[in-house]
């Protein structure tokens, strides 16, 4: 099939505001709990309402794409986040904010359902590796953009300057006690935009390969009865809940214990985490080549665990470098599980994946955790529970038995074979 440049284009423009969107509840944290005079645990409701939404719609949204194709699947994913936005835009409540995230939530899983064999017919078969990673980085970039443009948002808003447009914009539409809330008119308009480009464009036919099919409800039934199958299931948990419960909290950590401004330090150091996080993944495409997955994967969770220890224990300095070096160092964890996964399985994978990314309600469970412990015990103890899902993500290196392991290059053997053929040519 001939490559459609401009659906892959229209594809990682999805990837980049389904990042611009999830991520950036971690830079609002501390502004959400003042405004709203919320308790960690109030706090952890807002990322709950919204990884929830992935375990209710996952495997509903692979069913649904399968009837009703990418193209409405995608329109009907960006009118329900629209209407999330728009709701709490025009309602700015803490009870319409939770369900404005379970909306948004919604339809960003549909979309992440399916957009990933549509990049594979636009960009071709043998480009599907390489646009996926460009994809993820395309993901990172926007998180990485997120907290910079909430930042200048609110600082605009702030400004007492005569000729200023966003606060023109805004000033009729934001209360000044909550300027925050202007990105969710943001959202709404991003949203809004995405429903009538998508619903412009002509998308390719998508035959979905055996191990893409979501199937029957039986079959996930069945699959949830196999001892692997849970065990890759909290590991998926596990992650999400372990990078969620680090970038969530870093911005309200950073002002509680080292008094550093949220709308400035903290934005930037939960943009430098996603931005760490975008080169650690282009590290690990290498580091895959020459190691097995699993070991890199143990050693990977050792260096988080370092850095977390780093970034709750030592001084503030420290933790505004360290911080940031625990998304590096999660980089590649999603990937190695999520492949680990599919990989143990010889099928069913199309309906394992859709188990799997409902597995993506770690992110909403473990912050409830974590602030429930941060209420009672403080912030600092409350993220120590991190290292329990740090602790069963190492188990995996250690008990994962792939059926396909990933392909790596033997370098002693690349250096003899080379050596061998100079002493040939001599000859």
């Amino acid at each position: 099939m001939k490559r459609n440049y401009y659906i892959v284009g229209l594809i990682f423009l999805t990837f980049f505001v389904i990042s611009f969107i999830t991520n950036i509840l971690g830079a609002l944290n501390p502004d959400v709990i003042q405004s709203f005079r919320l308790s960690l645990t109030l706090s952890a409701l807002l990322p709950f309402a919204f990884f929830i939404a992935y375990g209710v719609m996952s495997i509903p949204a692979g069913m649904l794409v399968e009837r009703y194709k990418e193209k409405t699947i995608m329109e009907a994913a960006f009118i329900i986040a629209f209407i999330g936005a728009i709701m709490f835009s025009i309602f700015p409540h803490y009870i319409v904010f939770l369900i404005s995230l379970f909306l948004m939530g919604t339809g960003m899983a549909m979309l992440q359902v399916a957009i990933n064999p549509l990049l594979r017919v636009s960009g071709g078969e043998e480009h599907f590796a390489f646009n996926s990673v460009a994809a993820q980085l395309i993901f990172g970039g926007a998180s990485f953009v997120a907290p910079l443009f909430l930042t200048f948002l609110i600082t605009s808003l702030k400004q007492d300057t005569s000729i200023n447009i966003v606060k023109v914009i805004f000033s009729n539409l934001v209360l000044s006690t909550l300027p925050w809330t202007s990105l969710y008119w943001i959202f709404a308009l991003i949203t809004l935009l995405m429903v009538v480009i998508i619903s412009f464009s002509k998308f390719p036919k998508v035959e979905r390969k055996d191990d893409e099919r979501a199937g029957s409800w039986a079959i996930h039934k069945m699959l949830f009865k196999q001892k692997r199958v849970n065990l890759y299931f909290i590991g998926i948990f596990a992650y999400v809940g372990t990078e969620q419960g680090v970038s969530y909290w870093i911005s309200k950590f950073l002002y509680t214990y080292h008094g550093y401004d949220p709308l400035t330090v903290g934005a930037s150091i939960v943009g430098r985490f996603w931005g760490m996080m975008s080169i650690g993944c282009l590290i690990g495409l290498i580091l895959l080549k020459l190691f097995d997955s699993r070991k890199i994967l143990s050693i990977a969770v050792i260096f988080a665990a370092t850095f977390l220890t780093i970034s709750l224990f030592g001084s503030g300095k420290t933790a505004l470098i360290t911080f940031p070096m625990i998304g590096f160092s999660l980089s590649v964890m999603w990937s190695i599980v999520f492949s680990l996964a599919l990989n143990s399985v010889d099928n069913y994978q199309g309906s394992f994946a859709g188990i799997l990314c409902t597995a993506i309600i770690g992110g909403a469970v473990i912050q409830l955790f974590i602030g429930w412990l941060g209420d009672w015990f403080g912030l600092r103890t409350g993220m120590l529970f991190i290292y329990l899902t740090l602790g069963y993500l190492f188990s995996i290196g250690i008990w994962a038995k792939p059926i396909i392991t990933n392909k790596t290059i033997d370098i002693k053997k690349k250096l003899r074979t080379g050596k061998a053929a100079r002493i040939s040519n001599k000859d």
